[in-house]
């Protein structure tokens, strides 16, 4: 297996204010991250995603920007992929867009959105991704879907990034990882999140043993292009520490994990700086995960983590 040099991502939710932002994404540039992304929710805390991700581009000079990830079903693709392209273009070439089904329960519940079974989500990711790629191919474009239809759809601007910008599909479950190992560049593994909110149900598929398997989902979908996607994990806890037993045990408490499996999840990264980059370079042996996403919170700890192994 060929493995890629490690990037770092850095996820600007849950901000103090939006003011915050554009220092984030300064700090986050110098530290030696290679991507900036926002989430998509419409309750909570976090800024809004298209408007955050310019504001960071135009603070920074390479930080590349990006969506983890933009919620299908809350805009129509056709505007999506033209918001997407005038950001490439005006970033410099600088956008990974990302793009989900929708997840988060409270967002539909709060705005009245009609939230469909996951299959029929899926279903319109996919078609979705479709019109996004025709939309941003510069040529008249035709798609008469179950979802969509669109008829001699001719977008402006394109895309700086050509033939388009990287397209990122995460999540935990098997249908949506099959979508992204047959049309994503990046594929971020998450735990799964059916229940629409991050608890201790999710604590099972955040072990070593569920993401081999979601890897497999992946490799059997992508095929013959598996070995050229980036692959990648979202760490929902990361702490520089000498404590690293004891923080470990109380995670497998709160998840309903063995310690050994808490140790050894690729969602959680707890211990000595060196101890942090040696599971850091094992897990890129065995899963093939270089690309390592973590929370705005986790920066500071990491930085000396990220200084070690950026681009190794």
């Amino acid at each position: 297996m060929t493995h890629r040099p490690f990037r770092f991502s850095v996820q600007a939710s849950h901000l103090g204010a939006p003011e915050e932002l554009r220092p984030l994404a300064r700090r986050a540039e110098d530290a030696g991250v290679s991507v900036l992304t926002v989430a998509d929710h419409i309750t909570g805390e976090e800024v809004a995603p298209l408007t955050a991700l310019m504001a960071v581009a135009d603070a920074t000079t390479d930080l590349r920007v990006g969506s983890l990830v933009f919620s299908n079903d809350y805009r129509h693709p056709v505007v999506l992929a033209r918001e997407a392209a005038t950001i490439d273009r005006l970033s410099g070439g600088r956008l990974e867009f990302g793009i989900g089904a929708g997840w988060m329960t409270t967002d539909y519940e709060t705005t009245g959105m009609q939230l469909d079974r996951p299959g029929t989500r899926i279903e319109r990711l996919e078609e979705a991704l479709t019109v996004v790629e025709g939309a941003w191919s510069a040529q008249p474009f035709d798609f008469d879907g179950t979802h969509y239809q669109v008829q001699g759809l001719d977008v402006r601007p394109a895309p700086a990034q050509q033939p388009r910008p990287p397209i990122v599909i995460g999540g935990g479950g098997r249908r949506i990882l099959e979508l992204a190992g047959r049309r994503a560049d990046v594929v971020h593994l998450n735990p799964r999140l059916a229940a629409g909110v991050i608890d201790e149900r999710a604590g099972p598929s955040a072990t070593e043993a569920a993401t081999v398997e979601k890897l497999g989902w992946v490799r059997d979908a992508a095929g013959d292009r598996f070995d050229d996607l980036e692959i990648g994990a979202r760490v929902h806890l990361a702490v520089v520490t000498d404590e690293r037993d004891s923080l470990y045990d109380a995670m497998a408490g709160g998840f309903g994990l063995t310690p050994e499996e808490a140790r050894r999840s690729p969602h959680a990264l707890c211990g000595t700086v060196e101890q942090i980059c040696d599971d850091l370079v094992e897990r890129r042996e065995t899963l093939g995960i270089s690309a390592i996403g973590l929370s705005a919170s986790s920066l500071d700890d990491m930085a000396p983590v990220i200084a070690r192994l950026a681009g190794s």
